[in-house]
C-alpha cells in the first residue's frame, strides 16, 4: 500500500513550483526574455570567482579521496570551525566547531531542528506570512504547525494572537527574518519582546521553549533596515542558514544547524543531529562543498541588484494604487492585490505574461508575491506589462 500522506500531498503541489513550470512552457512558446517570471526565488546574481577559483584549487591540488570521500556524520571539520569563527567575528557571539552542523541547505537544517526539540504530538508556532513548505517540513514529523494570523499594516509579530495559541504543548517559534514572503525584517523591539515573552512562559511551563530561527536571507538587508541577531536576545536559538542566497549556491545545498552556545546543552543537540541523519538518511553536503564554502564563509555574492529591484518595483507598485509594506530586505515584495481573491488576481496577471504568487499558500490571502530575483533591465520592460494588466483588469 502506497503512504497516502504522501500521495494525498500530490493534490497540493507548491503554486510556485506549478507557476515557474507554466513561465518555463509559455517561454518556449515567446521567448523566456518576454515572460516575466515573478514566481521562484532563484537567485539572479553570479557566484563570487573566490569560490569558483577555491573550487578550481581544490580540484587540482587537493587528495581526491578526501575531496570525494565521506564526510564525518557532524560534517567536515574544517567548514565547521570556519562556520563558527566567521558568525563569533561578526556577532560577537563565542559560537565553536561543536556548536555547527552542516546541512543540504536551510531545509535540511529545519529538518533537524525541528527534530531535536520535538516528539510527535508537541507543537511549533510560526507566524503568517510563511514559507508553504514549512508545512510538510513540520507536520510529517508528527508535531504540529500552529500559524499566528499576519499583522498586516506592518507584517511585525501580531503578539496578541501569538499569546492566545501559545500553550504547554508549545516547543519551540519558528521565525523567518529576514521574511519570505513579506521582505520585512524583524525589529529589534520585536525581537526583544519575542525574546521575553518566551522566557516567561518557559518557566510557566516547566520547559524549554527553542526559536528555530530560519535566516537564509540574512546577507539580504537593504539601507537603513534594522537587522538584529536573533540569537544575541534568547540563548535556547538554533539558526537554520543557507549559502543559497548570499553566495548564490543554491543547488550545491549546503547550509548548516548553529545551536547558541549559551543554549541548553546546545553540544547534545548538534551530536543529536547526526543520529537525526540516521533516520533521515540525511548525509551531509558533499565533502567538496564544504571545503569551498569554508575559505568564502565572510564573502557574499554582489547582491545590491536586489535593493535597486526592490526599490522599482515598490514605487511603481505605489504610483499604480497598490498597498505594499516597504522590504528590509530579501529578494520579495508582497502587496495586497487589487481583489480580495489573489488567486483570481494572479490568474488574470498570467494573461499578461507576468507570474505573480498568490498570497493564500503563505497564509495571507488577498496578497501577492514577487520574487524580484532577476535581472534589472527585465523588472523595468515587465512595468509595461504591469501597468497594461492593472489599467485593462482594473480601470486604474
Amino acid at each position: 500500500m502506497l503512504a497516502e500522506n504522501y500521495k494525498e500531498m500530490l493534490n497540493g503541489k507548491s503554486v510556485i513550483r506549478e507557476l515557474f513550470t507554466y513561465a518555463t512552457e509559455r517561454g518556449k512558446e515567446i521567448g523566456y526574455e518576454n515572460v516575466f517570471d515573478y514566481s521562484l526565488g532563484n537567485p539572479s546574481v553570479i557566484p563570487p570567482k573566490e569560490f569558483t577559483q577555491a573550487m578550481i584549487r581544490l580540484l587540482q591540488e587537493q587528495d581526491p579521496m578526501v575531496l570525494h570521500g565521506y564526510s564525518p556524520t557532524l560534517g567536515n571539520p574544517t567548514f565547521r570551525e570556519a562556520v563558527a569563527a566567521s558568525l563569533e567575528r561578526r556577532f560577537g557571539i563565542p559560537y565553536t566547531a561543536s556548536d555547527i552542523f552542516p546541512t543540504t541547505g536551510a531545509a535540511g537544517a529545519i529538518a533537524h531542528a525541528v527534530r531535536a526539540v520535538t516528539v510527535p504530538g508537541d507543537e511549533i508556532i510560526t507566524f503568517a506570512p510563511y514559507f508553504p513548505e514549512y508545512a510538510p517540513y513540520i507536520n510529517l514529523t508528527g508535531a504540529v504547525l500552529k500559524i499566528v494570523p499576519p499583522r498586516v499594516e506592518d507584517f511585525q509579530i501580531n503578539f496578541e494572537a501569538f499569546q492566545e495559541i501559545l500553550n504547554e504543548k508549545t516547543m519551540a517559534v519558528l521565525i523567518n527574518t529576514p521574511n519570505n514572503p513579506s521582505g520585512i525584517v524583524y525589529s529589534t523591539e520585536t525581537i526583544r519582546r519575542l525574546a521575553s515573552i518566551l522566557t516567561e512562559k518557559s518557566k510557566e511551563y516547566g520547559h524549554d521553549i527553542y526559536v528555530i530561527s530560519d535566516e537564509p536571507y540574512r546577507e539580504i538587508v537593504f539601507e537603513g533596515a534594522d537587522a538584529p541577531c536573533v540569537s544575541a536576545f534568547y540563548d535556547n536559538t538554533l539558526v537554520c542558514y543557507s549559502y543559497s542566497k548570499s553566495l548564490s549556491l543554491p543547488g550545491e545545498r549546503i547550509g548548516y544547524v548553529a545551536v547558541n552556545p549559551a543554549c541548553k546543552d546546545a553540544e547534545t543537540i548538534v551530536q543529536m543531529c547526526g543520529q537525526i541523519s540516521r533516520g533521515t538518511g540525511h548525509n551531509c553536503p558533499p565533502s567538496l562543498i564544504q571545503l569551498a564554502v569554508a575559505e568564502v564563509v565572510d564573502m557574499t555574492s554582489d547582491l545590491s541588484v536586489y535593493e535597486t529591484n526592490m526599490n522599482i518595483l515598490y514605487k511603481e507598485l505605489l504610483d499604480l494604487g497598490f498597498t505594499c509594506v516597504k522590504p528590509g530586505g530579501t529578494f520579495y515584495i508582497f502587496p495586497k492585490a487589487l481583489e480580495e481573491d489573489a488567486r483570481a488576481f494572479s490568474e488574470k496577471a498570467k494573461k499578461y505574461d507576468l507570474m505573480l504568487v498568490p498570497g493564500d499558500s503563505f497564509g495571507c490571502p488577498g496578497y501577492f508575491r514577487m520574487a524580484y530575483c532577476i535581472d534589472t533591465e527585465k523588472v523595468e520592460r515587465s512595468l509595461v506589462a504591469l501597468r497594461r494588466f492593472v489599467k485593462e483588469c482594473y480601470g486604474k
